[in-house]
């Protein structure tokens, strides 16, 4: 009997573009992209090429891509790094920092943020979609606090597939910002939209973006979180200076040159749907 595959929202056949690219990198050149010899600069040259890659696809500069192991560790570094970097900065003066999200974001944001909110470290606001599982922008405003420090909305609902109005949202955030001389960061979790919706970060008007490769026909474990230049963020893995000093970690080269093979190819499709 043929199997059929149906459940490409949970992860993807890693494309053959994709395992073609990878192949050397487990083998020929499989220096550490640390090291200052030849072999170890034959990796560095690959990582800093997939960097390169990933900031045409954001339209953000190299510097702004931070390699992860995926999309869970981009969400935990986004939230808890921001909150670690509140309380490092600003005196909090018996005021906890507050979280904006959605009641049906994915785990890897949910949980995280009621795992920070049991700490007493934040307090926190769930927003409901509305009866079409869109999250509505005055909402959003509406849960708006004087210590309101971050907003996290996802991109693409990963179960019922409706796309949130992150540009809205995102001038919504830049708005209130100039107004009242205030900062709050707009992270989005758009794991489940790389394939299909515009991902230029300029345009959606976030400050931190997350996805993942193997949702996108690359291999698992590897990822990406978008930081905005600027942004306080503190590492939330310590160790070298790898990633700018922001995830330390010696980098896992042939995943990394996978998800730039994965990103080229979405770039060379014209199926995008147009939101922007």
């Amino acid at each position: 009997m043929k199997r059929i595959y149906l459940d490409n929202s949970a992860t993807t056949r890693v494309s053959e573009d994709v395992m073609e690219a990878m192949k050397p990198y487990f083998t020929d050149i499989f220096g550490n992209p640390s090291s200052i010899h030849s072999f170890g600069q034959e990796a560095r040259s690959a990582v800093d090429k997939a960097r390169q890659a990933l900031a045409e696809f954001l339209n953000c500069d190299p510097t702004e891509v931070i390699f992860t192991s995926g999309g869970t560790e981009s969400d935990n570094l986004a939230i808890k790094g921001v909150v670690d970097q509140y309380y490092k900065d600003v005196i909090p003066d018996n005021v906890l920092p507050h979280i904006i999200t959605t009641a049906f974001e994915h785990h890897a944001v949910l949980n995280t943020v009621k795992y920070l909110e049991k700490l007493g470290k934040i307090e926190a606001t769930y927003v409901n979609p509305d009866i079409n599982g869109l999250v509505d922008p005055k909402k959003i405003a509406a849960a708006i606090k004087e210590n309101t420090i971050l907003i996290s909305v996802m991109y693409v609902n990963n179960e019922i597939g409706t796309i949130q109005p992150i540009k809205q949202i995102g001038e919504l955030v830049g708005r209130l910002n100039a107004e009242n001389k205030s900062k709050i960061f707009f992270h989005t979790d758009a794991v489940q939209a790389a394939e299909f919706c515009p991902m230029d970060v300029k345009e959606l008007d976030v400050d931190l973006l997350t996805m993942t490769a193997h949702k996108i026909h690359g291999p698992k474990g590897v990822g990406v979180l978008f930081v905005k230049k600027g942004i306080p963020i503190k590492a939330q893995s310590t160790g070298g200076d790898q990633e700018f000093r922001i995830r330390a970690g010696t980098e896992n080269v042939a995943a990394i040159v996978g998800l730039a093979a994965a990103v080229q190819q979405i770039s060379n499709n014209q199926y995008q749907i147009s939101i922007i």
